[in-house]
């Protein structure tokens, strides 16, 4: 049975990095938002706008042969480099190898998931996950209480930024996520252009081929007859 649609959790952005008992604290990958539906075999990849993406159907079929009935997983998809950060042009431009780094389990086999503890629905995930042992689908790793060690770590290897979760908090589109962004990372510059550059590429993909004109033959002209010329006359 195909599960139920749901609305992604929204994050606020806050300035300025800190250390919290009570939180847990994640990278923020550089990639695509998508929640991955999978059902009889199945996968759709929607976005935080309820579009599904038509691209990425390697990894869409590798999500389907999860070992669940039906399941609603949060996550981002994303290209990474050999040290594990994200190349972002590499995924918009469909270059490099995409996989799915999910980070919270929304619903699992017919069971809406959304009102457990965040640090509740992480280890349904990573049961899931490592039961599958699927090479393109990582669960998201987080530390606990330390934001200010991982910020620090996430400025030195040039990241994107962390994101900040109650462990106790339940999952809804207001969530109270929050977000802390790297003000130094390198691939935000020229963001504009590069979208630019894409969709002026797909453009180009979507211009139907101007067809070629036909040679102009020459219709050979009947001779005109005496028979033929006073048939017309009497017409």
């Amino acid at each position: 049975m195909q599960p139920p649609r749901f609305d992604t959790a929204q994050l606020s952005l806050v300035r300025t990095p800190f250390d919290d008992p009570d939180f847990l604290f994640e990278l923020k990958h550089d990639g695509f938002r998508a929640l991955a539906h999978i059902w009889d075999g199945k996968c759709e990849l929607v976005s935080r706008r309820r579009n599904t993406y038509k691209s990425f159907q390697e990894l869409k079929d590798n999500l389907a042969k999860l070992k669940v009935k039906n399941a609603v997983i949060d996550g981002e998809i994303v290209c990474l480099d050999s040290e594990g950060r994200s190349i972002f042009n590499e995924l918009l431009f469909r270059r490099g190898c995409p996989i799915f780094y999910a980070f919270d389990l929304l619903y699992l086999n017919g069971r809406d998931l959304r009102q457990l503890p965040l640090i509740e629905r992480k280890q349904k995930l990573r049961e899931v996950i490592d039961k599958s042992g699927l090479p393109d689908v990582i669960c998201g790793k987080y530390v606990e209480g330390r934001g200010m060690d991982l910020y620090n770590e996430v400025v030195q290897r040039n990241l994107e930024g962390m994101v900040c979760k109650r462990k106790t908090g339940t999952y809804s589109v207001v969530s109270g996520w929050l977000k802390v962004k790297n003000p130094n990372y390198t691939q935000s510059e020229c963001r504009y252009e590069l979208f630019d550059s894409f969709k002026a590429q797909q453009r180009k993909r979507k211009l139907p081929a101007i067809p070629k004109k036909p040679p102009l033959r020459s219709v050979p002209v009947a001779r005109e007859t005496g028979k033929s010329r006073r048939r017309l006359e009497a017409n």
